[in-house]
């Protein structure tokens, strides 16, 4: 009898040391769009400094769709998107909490620093139908546009082509569509490619090599986005699986808490806030 007793107590001594001293604050998982990634990475660190009892989250990239996906089939507990909401082909019982808003500029390679697109040059541009250098005003280089794209999963190629574009109007496919905000800016900013044009989150553009172009005569800064004066500016949204519960919710819930200096500091140095 006593030797079981002392078996039940050690198996009882055991699970109870086994079970870590944190594990009542759940880390919360986060991965989709890579336009966010930046930004969601310093939300956490910031929100783990504030509260160290609670583990930082995990923050990944891997795209908007990607995001959604894992969201919705519960293998993450955020999912990041940088496009808005589209009913009948999101999956159903989303719910999407804005977090911040962002611009997207058109870039091309510092050999062709273009000063000025009008939105009919660049659906010509993007869609194919303008197809040289020489027929674009202001070009400091001739011969063949090389198209860069984001690839369907994008988040931002959404949202270009409803800004830019028009909702219905799709970008060429002789494009080259890059997975991540990373690879565009190297593609378009590489020296061996002076005929590269491309689109990415404005944050991207930050010390690169590449070149900003105005749209329709306004420059692509931050400022110019904060103020609306310039056109090309979309949201952020973190994505749950229903009502955001347990550390999700007090995660999204610090993020958006109105006069949160703390989020309004590191939102407004490459992006806009909400409140």
């Amino acid at each position: 009898m006593r030797a079981h007793r002392t078996l039940a107590v050690s198996v009882i001594i055991g699970l109870v040391l086994a079970v870590p001293a944190g594990a009542a604050a759940k880390r919360v998982i986060i991965d989709g769009s890579t336009s966010m990634l930046p930004l969601v990475q310093k939300l956490a660190n910031a929100y783990h400094k504030a509260y160290p009892k609670i583990p930082a989250p995990k923050v990944g990239g891997g795209q908007t769709a990607i995001g959604i996906g894992d969201a919705s089939a519960g293998r993450v507990d955020i999912g990041d998107a940088s496009r808005d909401p589209i009913p009948g082909v999101d999956p159903k019982g989303l719910v999407f909490s804005k977090i911040a808003r962002d611009g997207v500029c058109v870039i091309t390679n510092s050999a062709n620093p273009l000063p000025n697109l009008s939105q009919e040059t660049v659906q010509g541009i993007f869609t194919g139908s303008i197809r040289d250098w020489s027929n674009v005003p202001g070009a400091t280089v001739t011969g063949p546009i090389d198209l860069f794209d984001r690839d369907g999963a994008s988040g931002t190629q959404d949202a270009f082509r409803n800004i830019f574009l028009g909702e219905s109007t799709q970008i060429s496919p002789s494009a080259t569509a890059e997975n991540s905000e990373g690879l565009e800016v190297n593609a378009v900013g590489s020296g061996n490619d002076k005929n590269a044009i491309g689109f990415v989150s404005f944050a991207a553009t930050i010390g690169s090599s590449v070149h900003t172009v105005n749209y329709q005569g306004i420059p692509c800064t931050l400022r110019n986005a904060k103020s609306g004066q310039y056109g090309g500016v979309r949201n952020f949204w973190m994505v749950t699986k229903g009502v955001p519960k347990g550390e999700a919710a007090k995660f999204i819930n610090w993020v958006t808490k109105p006069n949160n200096t703390t989020v309004r500091a590191i939102v407004s140095s490459e992006w806009i806030a909400i409140h």
